[in-house]
């Protein structure tokens, strides 16, 4: 390796630091290194160690996949693999996504990657986002390319955008967490394709009640047909990832807001959905 770090690995730490809002002293104290060492490795007068790569991305809480990006820039292999979901080493992942799904049934649970492409689902949440219509016609409408892409679906005006009776209020929540989301991890793909999702919601009217007041929760609000319903969400990650595939996935479980809406997915359930 060369004697002079590459100015990649430099100005890639600078950034991480800063978008964690950290001065060098915060950032040495929290990587055990000292701040004069640290000044030197953002200016490239010191070449970082492979260990000191990691400890620094570790202080810094940056995600998987772009700790292998800061590894490559100081020139060394990246730590971290990508797994499909269905590779042999992810059956205990795969099985502990399923028990989640199962075991939330009546209620939709959805499992996304980081580009909000729906991975799995239960039945529950096939319901749900069927009661629209002919889901693969909308997804086609959408520009979805065959893809189950949750963001898109919610966001695009032929998705279900339409049937959020509360969309006012939702939409600039919605879009802040895609911003949130695509500067938190660093990656320009998900940068890119979340910026795609928030033109096709087009400009935003907050209205008079953004804030949602004081409820504990924004609920989503759907209107299709006679049905209505109301729900909330609860996102869920894995625990101390060591895969790229396990420390971007996450599990959206929705919960009623309301009985009616807990009795419809029960009635829905015992039914086996021939109610609709």
């Amino acid at each position: 390796m060369s004697s002079v770090v590459p100015i990649g690995f430099s100005s890639i730490c600078r950034e991480w630091r800063r978008f964690r809002k950290l001065s060098q002293l915060e950032l040495s104290l929290a990587a055990n290194v000292s701040q004069r060492h640290l000044s030197w490795l953002e200016t490239g007068r010191s070449v970082p160690s492979r260990e000191m790569v990691l400890r620094l991305a570790e202080a810094m809480d940056i995600p998987l996949r772009e700790r292998n990006v800061l590894l490559r820039a100081a020139g060394y292999a990246p730590a971290y693999g990508e797994s499909d979901l269905l590779d042999p080493a992810m059956s205990p992942v795969l099985d502990a996504l399923n028990h989640i799904l199962e075991h939330h049934e009546p209620l939709p649970a959805v499992v996304v990657d980081r580009f909000w492409v729906v991975r799995k689902h239960n039945r529950a949440a096939d319901l749900l986002l069927g009661l629209g219509g002919d889901l693969e016609a909308m997804l086609e409408r959408v520009g979805a390319h065959g893809e189950l892409n949750l963001a898109l679906l919610t966001l695009h005006p032929e998705g279900l955008r339409p049937y959020i009776a509360n969309w006012r209020i939702v939409a600039p929540l919605f879009l802040r967490r895609l911003r949130n989301e695509a500067l938190a991890s660093g990656d320009p793909a998900v940068r890119a394709r979340l910026a795609s999702y928030a033109e096709a919601l087009g400009p935003v009217d907050t209205g008079d009640g953004a804030t949602g007041g004081l409820l504990p929760v924004i609920p989503l609000e759907l209107t299709i047909g006679e049905v209505r319903l109301s729900l909330f969400s609860v996102i869920a990650t894995i625990g101390t990832p060591q895969d790229v595939t396990t420390d971007e996935v996450r599990i959206e479980c929705f919960y009623p807001a309301d009985e009616s809406t807990r009795r419809f997915f029960a009635a829905e359930a015992e039914s086996g959905g021939d109610q609709r």
